[in-house]
């Protein structure tokens, strides 16, 4: 299926430039991104959690306030 899509000037030479590095064309490396982003599903993109260590396994005494500090929210 064909489709038109507004890509701005300066995304586009990064885009191309980098379809040049990989061998390939840029219609091969916007199907991979598609593809890709696609494959991700509803959930969105992963998020590694920070290993939280506790004196006591099993047990983790934690506020609010520090989990926004190990974890960065936008």
């Amino acid at each position: 299926m064909r489709t038109t899509v507004d890509i701005p000037d300066g995304t586009y030479r990064k885009l191309k430039s980098k379809a040049v590095q990989q061998g390939c064309s840029v219609k091969a490396l916007i199907l991979r991104g598609v593809e890709k982003e696609l494959a991700l599903g509803r959930g969105g993109r992963r998020v590694r959690l920070p290993i939280v260590r506790s004196k006591a396994p099993g047990t983790l005494r934690i506020t609010n306030e520090q989990i926004y500090e190990i974890i960065p929210f936008p």
